[in-house]
């Protein structure tokens, strides 16, 4: 029996997957045609979008606690806390990450999932987040490194001005460490349960 419940998760789950795979083969086009030159400007082309689509994923943090979802709060909350060419590839792991998860979501509200969809939303999902995190940290530190060199400049110029301060940034290294860290240890505990529900699931067929 449909619902509005399920017409609207299940076109919030349409519409990300949507929205991601534009992103990426925007981003994949892009390269393509000009080379390393593009990575200068991919957040211009594809920043709307990828705001966009960010910007809707907080709804997740409602959707389960609504019981629309079936997840784990504080592991999402964290990573929905996360947020030259570094930053480039930083938007293309959270983009493919996305497209392991949203399309998953949309089969399993079908009741069509793929064994190698499980497998890639559940095992390759996982290296592909830790990644992110790495690549998400080095940008966080070459911010701070760049902040630190500002206020250096601002402190010995013969106008000074207010001057940028990383401590923000620094605290947030540990965070993000310790917050993925956590959505990684349970991103494990979920896997072996849904491989363990797959098989026997498998087995009953």
């Amino acid at each position: 029996m449909l619902s509005i419940r399920l017409v609207y998760i299940f076109s919030y789950n349409l519409f990300q997957f949507c929205g991601h795979t534009w992103i990426l083969t925007n981003t994949v086009v892009r390269f393509l045609t000009f080379g390393p030159d593009a990575l200068a400007d991919t957040f211009h082309s594809i920043g709307l979008v990828m705001s966009l689509c960010q910007l809707l994923a907080v709804l997740e943090l409602f959707h389960i606690a609504d019981g629309l979802e079936k997840a784990r709060l504080l592991p999402r909350f964290i990573q929905e806390v996360q947020s030259k060419p570094l930053a480039c590839l930083q938007l293309f792991f959270w983009n493919i990450l996305d497209l392991l998860r949203y399309p998953h979501e949309v089969m399993c509200m079908m009741d069509l999932p793929s064994p190698s969809m499980v497998w890639a939303r559940y095992t390759l999902w996982i290296p592909i987040y830790v990644l992110s995190v790495i690549t998400e940290g080095l940008t966080v530190f070459h911010t701070t490194r760049y902040m630190e060199q500002e206020a250096f400049r601002v402190r010995n110029t013969t106008v000074p001005g207010p001057s940028p301060h990383p401590f923000p940034l620094v605290v947030f290294l540990p965070l993000l460490a310790l917050g993925g860290t956590l959505t990684v240890w349970q991103s494990l505990i979920e896997r072996r349960q849904q491989m363990e529900r797959w098989a026997k699931k498998t087995k009953k067929k």
